[in-house]
């Protein structure tokens, strides 16, 4: 066992305004923690068994950051779009225009396995850099089996290959592709089929659809989510991002993990989210990119109780973001989130969106995954604006660089 010590240990595991601990130390044991609390609490029968102490520099420690919603693997960028937006088109008609998604598609379909791989490693890489121990990668970009697959595998060897673990999502129900032009209805069929085939391989963690008035009806989304709960994956849904469409609804009726954007997100949507304990993953970086002006409804996620989830979103087109820390500032200066809630929705509730529970805390019992920070107290992660206070990160009980 590992005796980690000297720093103020944020556990972010309880209610508390921030569940910290003075003078803290953590004890692991392999991959897990066997103990955290002060110092001087802990057990002597414990102390003996420790073999190895290190110091964790006298700053502050959090859990690993879990990233819950990211679109790592694509081919090319969009900055041309950026461009356009600046000068007056808008996110719809780009997509309308065949731009948005189906120019990622294309250029994600020429683009061989190992340059796929190449450039999603490098953005993993920069989402650890700051403190990423977990982090969802969505598929999405290829809109046909075969290219699904492909991104879907690329996503497999990131986690096999990197200090990361990775959550592999499908989402092929996320824009039409050239050759279903016009008919949505037999690509949703289309999607629902390739599940199998993908599951069989192990490629499929959960299931993901874009239900929006540019992209699949809440009967199209369905028709998908009846697949993948046929096949016992669970399913999480972009929803409510431009317009009300229902489909919190929806995805709540399918016991969904997470729903995420949500500016649109109606009365009805945050108690259906409540009733079936649906996690709210908030996504500044497109409110920011897209420059949207429609808040998600903060206050009414918080009074019903809603657990709210923080995220990058990154994604070549509306939030091309490779900071969870800028990701944590954006949530507390433009949704108004206080550095608490940011903190515990890129920790505890972002690990609750992929459905994991042994992560996202520090406790007796949980995956031993830290980052020891070059701060006094936890809400310097959400104040400053640029640079990276990270000083190591722990993951697994081993020390990564």
């Amino acid at each position: 066992m590992i005796l980690w010590r000297n720093a103020l240990v944020t556990t972010m595991d309880g209610a508390s305004s921030w569940p910290a601990v003075e003078d803290g130390a953590i004890v692991t044991d392999g991959a897990s923690i066997r103990w955290v609390g002060a110092l001087a609490a802990l057990p002597a029968e414990l102390r003996r068994s420790v073999r190895e102490e290190r110091d964790l520099g006298g700053g502050c420690v959090t859990p690993g950051l879990v990233d819950c919603h990211t679109h790592l693997v694509y081919g090319g960028q969009r900055a041309d779009e950026f461009e356009m937006r600046l000068e007056g088109a808008t996110y719809e008609s780009i997509a309308k225009a065949g731009g948005g998604i189906a120019s990622t598609v294309n250029a994600t379909r020429h683009a061989d396995d190992d340059a796929l791989f190449a450039a999603t490693a490098q953005r993993a890489r920069a989402l650890s850099a700051e403190g990423v121990t977990t982090l969802e990668i969505k598929s999405g970009y290829g809109l046909s089996l075969e290219h699904e697959a492909r991104c879907l595998r690329v996503a497999r060897r990131v986690g096999r290959e990197l200090p990361v673990d990775v959550r592999a999502t499908f989402l092929g129900l996320h824009a039409l592709p050239p050759e279903f032009a016009g008919r949505a209805d037999a690509y949703a069929g289309a999607v629902a089929a390739m599940l199998p085939a993908l599951h069989a391989e192990g490629l499929v963690d959960a299931v993901d659809a874009f239900c929006e008035r540019i992209a699949f009806t809440p009967a199209q989304t369905r028709r998908v989510f009846e697949a993948a709960r046929s096949l016992g994956l669970p399913v999480k849904l972009h929803a409510e991002q431009l317009s009300d469409q229902s489909g919190t609804q929806l995805a709540c009726e399918f016991g969904a993990l997470s729903c995420d954007h949500l500016e649109h997100l109606s009365d009805a949507g945050v108690a259906a989210m409540a009733r079936a304990g649906t996690v709210a993953v908030l996504l500044p970086g497109a409110f920011y990119f897209l420059r949207e002006t429609k808040l998600p409804p903060v206050a009414a996620l918080r009074a019903a109780g809603v657990p709210i989830a923080v995220a990058t979103d990154h994604n070549p087109g509306s939030s091309p973001m490779l900071s969870p820390l800028l990701a944590l500032n954006m949530a507390c200066t433009l949704f108004r989130l206080t550095p608490q809630e940011a903190l515990a929705g890129m920790t505890a509730h972002a690990a609750r969106a992929l459905g994991l529970a042994d992560r996202g805390v520090l406790r007796a019992g949980a995956r031993a995954d830290f980052v020891a920070w070059d701060v006094d107290r936890p809400n310097e992660l959400a104040y400053w604006i640029g640079g990276n206070p990270r000083r190591f990160t722990v993951r697994g009980g081993a020390r990564l660089p």
